[in-house]
């Protein structure tokens, strides 16, 4: 069975595949000092709940935190024997390169998504990310990442609004009922909900002139179908995109010999 490993700068999702199809996935908040032995102890409790045994034999990494590969590498060694395969590494292969500026190290979270998108959805894609950021991801015809924009994410909007003006509360993401708050809570939900409305269609809106060619939007991320709501802004939304990712990476290093 292969474990696929998502690790955002908050949240770290394990997801379990048996061949095509995923036995579960596992959501946890990303700490870089966990070590090895704390994951297995957690996932083996999990998996043990969902009746689902620790036949791992093959491990897939994404990650945006460079200081958690350590200890998931040690934990795919200890635990399931394998040297696990780690998105943006030399040693594995994406079944098409990005076509950026010389020298620029794209995030392995949009390499990702890019394959996944361009595996389901076919080319002429954008791939919106809520998470920690909010990333734009341009996947061309041929399914290479050629490019995007990356905004802050919508929580960490909220948090620098709470802790760097004094009078303003930390405050839920809503849908409001109205765009004109009547006290200070609505004020900041229509604010943050709407302008990030307007930034998501606005940035789509100028990528799909730029490219001059028609495109669709996919999203992705736990905040995605909120802003979808009473709003077009999307073609689909994928809750499971960049897993789905990682198993299509994982399969075309299998079929090109590199597991």
């Amino acid at each position: 069975m292969l474990l696929t490993i998502d690790c955002g700068n908050t949240n770290t999702v394990f997801s379990v595949w048996d061949g095509k199809e995923i036995l579960c996935t596992l959501r946890t908040a990303t700490e870089h000092q966990r070590t090895a032995d704390q994951y297995y102890v957690w996932l083996s409790a999990l998996l043990l709940h969902h009746r689902i045994p620790m036949d791992i034999n093959a491990v897939m990494i994404s990650t945006t935190v460079p200081r958690v590969v350590f200890n998931l590498r040690v934990l795919a060694d200890r635990y399931f024997s394998c040297r696990p395969l780690v998105v943006g590494k030399p040693e594995c292969l994406l079944p098409t390169q990005p076509r950026v500026d010389e020298g620029t190290v794209v995030g392995p979270d949009r390499l990702v998504n890019s394959a996944g998108a361009y595996d389901r959805y076919g080319g002429n894609l954008i791939v919106v990310d809520f998470g920690t950021a909010t990333t734009f991801d341009v996947v061309a015809h041929d399914g290479a990442y050629v490019g995007g924009a990356i905004a802050p994410g919508v929580n960490l909007s909220l948090q620098a609004l709470h802790e760097m003006a004094a009078a303003l509360p930390h405050v839920d993401v809503t849908m409001p009922q109205k765009v004109i708050g009547t006290n200070t809570v609505t004020c900041m939900q229509s604010g943050v909900f709407w302008g990030y409305v307007g930034l998501v269609r606005g940035i789509c809106d100028r990528i799909m002139e730029e490219y001059d060619h028609p495109m669709k939007v996919i999203s992705t991320g736990g905040l995605a179908p909120l802003f979808g709501q009473g709003d077009t802004l999307y073609d689909e939304f994928d809750e499971f995109l960049t897993i789905h990712g990682l198993r299509i990476i994982y399969d075309y290093n299998r079929e090109q010999g590199n597991i």
